[in-house]
């Protein structure tokens, strides 16, 4: 699968600046931008369902076994019928 079609996942490891915006350790679904990323930044999006540009030296990329991909999935998605 290919880095713009797989699902993707990041942890915050740096909130400062943007202590409402984003919680430090929590776990992130990074959506594909080449042209944020291209230029330094991530697009995450936030339990509301919006998504954002940060910096991405803000987070640290995860790889997750596919099970875990799986239900992470699930999960965001449960969130998502609940909005």
């Amino acid at each position: 699968m290919s880095r713009s079609t797989r699902k993707r996942f990041a942890v915050c490891v740096d909130n400062e600046d943007y202590p409402s915006s984003l919680e430090l350790h929590k776990i992130y679904r990074v959506l594909s931008d080449p042209e944020a990323e291209a230029e330094g930044e991530i697009r995450v999006v936030d339990e509301s369902g919006e998504d954002y540009l940060f910096e991405a030296d803000r987070f640290l990329e995860l790889e997750f076994p596919p099970r875990t991909v799986r239900a992470l999935k699930r999960s965001f998605d449960r969130l998502e019928e609940a909005r």
